[in-house]
């Protein structure tokens, strides 16, 4: 099992090891070393990664808030965020060294991009969703019921407009480089007062519920039309509003449950699916601007690697390690922890879609609708990204979905 992989290795002893040869040697090491893991054998991969990290003086060296996570957690989310660490140092022969900072050390899920926008971190990790307090243009994302699927999101951030309705907008309006993303749909994590209450199938049986709402703005108009009644906490209280029964539940996804170690205090996860749950890496525009062309072409390549590893990776780990699925495996971190999927059906999917999506009820959503048109310089951001989704079947799995190079057009 995953959380036996570093039994042996207590936290102690791993901040010892990091304060010897750095987080970045530290958890590249354990990110890299298959089945149980001993301190002698992860002091020797740290050892032997830092001696040939160092082995030559970087051009540049940039910091990597990653908000919480770590090399446990991104074996759970496999958000790609040490992959891209270790693909770019080797890409670039050194030239660019990257110290990697998780467990909220340097940032968390709410300020990470505004620290990378400060420059006191040059590269962040975070949800997309958390990070539109800072960088407001990323709400175009979270349209309601914009991307029918897992596929329909990875087919996007693929797509080469993806350039010109995501990317190009966050370089001018918030000096943001998106990189890459991790892709799920969000739902409703139920607490534990829902244990002994039959599996959700209905979006109407949560009607009247309290459930925590990240930073975006479209996702609580989604949560108001739906009669979820939005509650912002904190990504890190979150957890304590569940176990104290503060909040019904949470608005997240099945992924995020896991590595944040919340199933312990939610019994259902109800797949809504109405808005996207993006764990991306990006990093400060100035910066990328001054590495020049071939370090930049670097960058984008290792992007590119990560966002393939990712579309794989976090797949598979949504099954076998998650257990975001019916009927689940045995071991995994939900049916360990006694979490129910609940899936609903295609109706109960469509009922929600006409309840709160911008196609059903678009006066509520045109405020911002015009807002973060006017900031991609006119084009219909929800018709756009809507008709690009659909250009894939909808029953596409997201691990069969092309990888494109996305900045060099079509």
């Amino acid at each position: 099992m995953l959380k036996e992989t570093l039994s042996a290795v207590s936290r102690r002893d791993l901040f010892r090891l990091a304060a010897t040869y750095g987080w970045s040697s530290t958890l590249l090491a354990a990110g890299g070393l298959a089945g149980a893991v001993t301190l002698p054998r992860l002091a020797e991969a740290a050892n032997s990664t830092y001696t040939k990290r160092l082995s030559k003086e970087p051009k540049f060296t940039l910091k990597f808030g990653a908000a919480g996570f770590n090399e446990r957690n991104l074996l759970i989310e496999r958000a790609g965020c040490l992959q891209f660490v270790n693909d770019l140092e080797e890409r670039t022969d050194g030239a660019i060294r990257i110290e990697f900072i998780g467990n909220n050390q340097i940032c968390g899920q709410l300020n990470c991009v505004k620290k990378t926008q400060q420059g006191i971190v040059d590269i962040y990790a975070a949800s997309t969703q958390n990070s539109a307090g800072g960088a407001p243009y990323l709400n175009v994302l979270d349209y309601a019921y914009m991307f029918p699927g897992r596929a329909a999101q990875y087919y996007f951030m693929y797509h080469p407009k993806s350039e010109q309705i995501l990317r190009e907008p966050m370089r001018k309006r918030h000096g943001i480089q998106f990189l890459f993303t991790h892709a799920e749909l969000r739902g409703i994590q139920l607490g534990l007062k829902w244990k002994d209450k039959p599996t959700v199938t209905s979006v109407d049986q949560l009607a009247g519920t309290k459930n925590r709402v990240t930073g975006t703005q479209l996702g609580r108009i989604a949560m108001n039309l739906m009669k979820l009644n939005p509650v912002p906490i904190a990504w890190e209280e979150t957890l304590d509003g569940l176990k104290q029964g503060l909040i019904d539940g949470a608005e997240t996804w099945m992924s995020a449950v896991a590595y944040a170690n919340m199933s312990p205090v939610v019994s259902q996860c109800v797949d809504l699916k109405f808005f996207c749950g993006t764990e991306h890496t990006a990093m400060n525009a100035s910066v990328f601007d001054k590495l020049g062309g071939q370090l930049q072409d670097a960058v984008m390549e290792s992007a590119y690697l990560s966002q393939v590893h990712v579309q794989a990776a976090n797949e598979a780990a949504l099954v076998n390690t998650v257990g975001a699925s019916n009927p689940q495996k045995p071991n995994t971190i939900f049916a360990q922890n006694d979490v129910r999927v609940a899936e609903l059906s295609d109706a109960e999917i469509r009922k929600a879609e006409e309840m709160c999506s911008p196609e059903f009820h678009p006066a509520e959503w045109e405020q911002w609708r015009e807002r973060l048109n006017g900031w991609a310089g006119g084009i219909d951001t929800y018709k756009e990204i809507f008709d690009i989704a659909r250009e894939i079947p909808k029953d596409t799995l997201a691990e069969n979905v092309e990888p494109r190079r996305w900045w060099k057009g079509a």
